[in-house]
């Protein structure tokens, strides 16, 4: 899927939209795993890559024929780095927020394995004469998906 535009301000206008769009996708993405909801940015996943392999796609077309934006107004083309900048800044923060959220699951993940570990060496027995039973053999997490 590839844009299509007549000229480069249609063309520069149509790169804006996308990057408009995509910059708010991903900020609320942002948000659903900043405030702890990362089940509300799985409705976004689907829309959000279209728009993210569109916008690689033409970017990759204007990286390498800028011919196909140079004619644009220079209005156009400010308006259109502004909006590359907020996308920039808006996968900023979504990658703090993804990075917070991954260590928050693996902190979770070994305090699990911690736990269950600790849980299978259970004493048999009663008294001075009690043997221990280590358990601890390797053993697997299965993790719900949608918690």
């Amino acid at each position: 899927m590839a844009l299509s535009a007549g000229t480069a301000d249609e063309r520069v206008g149509q790169l804006i939209g996308l990057t408009e769009r995509l910059t708010e996708l991903i900020a609320a993405e942002a948000q659903a795993f900043e405030t702890h909801r990362p089940q509300d940015a799985a409705a976004l996943v689907e829309e959000t890559s279209r728009l993210a392999n569109l916008y690689r796609h033409e970017s990759a077309r204007v990286r390498a024929n800028p011919e196909l934006v140079a004619s644009a107004t220079l209005e156009s083309r400010t308006r259109l780095m502004r909006a590359t900048e907020a996308f920039d800044a808006v996968l900023a923060r979504q990658g703090r927020a993804l990075d917070a959220a991954r260590t928050v699951t693996e902190g979770l993940v070994q305090a699990i394995a911690t736990e269950v570990a600790a849980q299978r060496s259970k004493g048999i027995g009663y008294g001075p004469s009690a043997k221990t039973h280590d358990l601890n053999t390797a053993t697997s997490i299965t993790l719900n998906q949608r918690a």
